[in-house]
């Protein structure tokens, strides 16, 4: 029984926050704008994908893509909610920036899963 006991582990701290629902709708709106906008700027090979969880630093949003050669790429934040509108959790340059960013992370992990082993397709 090394470790497969019940009361094995850590001890949790605090209990994890809850989110309201206006908060997790929000949420979960700021995080399909960003998986939307990362859709567009890659072709329909790459999947992409999102999930909001709860962590020992509260609240953590991650978006994903799993790119069709090379290792997945994520990118994780916690959002900030005091003192913030509900419409304001992630702003519109961050989620412009996350989007950006990981499509060009996607499409340089194809870039280097490939290396130097494609053929050119024009002269």
């Amino acid at each position: 029984m090394h470790g497969n006991t019940p009361y094995s582990g850590a001890e949790p701290s605090e209990p994890d926050p809850e989110l309201t629902g206006t908060q997790r709708r929000a949420l979960q709106d700021s995080i399909s704008q960003i998986t939307a906008r990362t859709r567009d700027f890659l072709p329909d090979e790459y999947v992409v994908g999102s999930e909001i969880s709860s962590g020992s630093n509260g609240v953590q949003v991650t978006v994903a893509v799993r790119p069709p050669a090379g290792n997945p790429v994520s990118a994780g934040f916690t959002p900030e909610f005091d003192g913030v509108a509900d419409d304001e959790l992630i702003p519109d340059d961050d989620r412009e920036e996350v989007a950006r960013g990981l499509a060009a992370s996607a499409a340089l992990q194809v870039k280097h899963a490939l290396g130097d082993d494609v053929p050119q397709t024009a002269r």
